[in-house]
C-alpha cells in the first residue's frame, strides 16, 4: 500500500492543485477514467471546505491529504484543524458563488454523490473526509 501526503497553504488557489494531484494519483492507482472527474471534484469540494475551515480560525496552519492505493481501493483523506463551534453540527453555510447560501451539510452530500464510500469524522479539532473509490490495485 503506497501513500502520498499533501499539505498546503490554506489558500483557494491551492485547491486546484491539490485536484490535479489526486486526479494523476488516481489514474496511476488504476481509477477507471470514467471516475477520475468524480475523484476530481469530490477532492476539489473537500479541499474547499477545508480551506473555508482554516481560513476562519486558523490560517496558518496547513490543510492536509492522504492518498493511498491498495486492498483494490483508492482512497483520499482531507483533514483540516478548523475548529469547530460549539453548538449545532458544526457545518457552516457555503456560497453557491452567486451569493446565494447553501444549506449546511450540502459540500458533504456532493462528495457522497461523488465518491463510492465517504466517512466524516468532525471533533473540536476539525474535521477529515475520507473518501473512497475502487481501483485496479489488487489486495495485498
Amino acid at each position: 500500500m503506497a501513500t502520498v501526503e499533501v499539505s498546503f497553504t490554506a489558500l483557494p488557489a491551492h485547491v486546484r492543485t491539490a485536484r490535479l494531484v489526486a486526479t494523476a494519483v488516481a489514474r496511476r492507482s488504476g481509477v477507471a477514467e470514467s471516475l477520475l472527474e468524480e475523484v476530481r471534484l469530490a477532492v476539489g469540494e473537500a479541499c474547499s471546505r477545508a480551506v473555508e475551515a482554516h481560513r476562519r480560525s486558523c490560517p496558518g496552519e496547513p490543510v492536509r491529504i492522504a492518498l493511498t492505493d491498495g486492498a483494490g481501493r483508492f482512497e483520499v483523506e482531507v483533514t483540516d484543524t478548523g475548529a469547530r463551534p460549539a453548538h449545532g453540527t458544526g457545518q457552516s453555510a457555503a456560497s453557491s458563488g452567486d451569493g446565494q447560501a447553501l444549506p449546511p451539510g450540502f459540500g458533504i452530500a456532493v462528495i457522497a454523490g461523488l465518491a463510492d464510500h465517504v466517512q466524516v469524522k468532525e471533533t473540536p479539532a476539525g474535521t477529515s473526509i475520507r473518501m473512497s473509490w475502487p481501483s485496479a490495485v489488487p489486495a495485498d
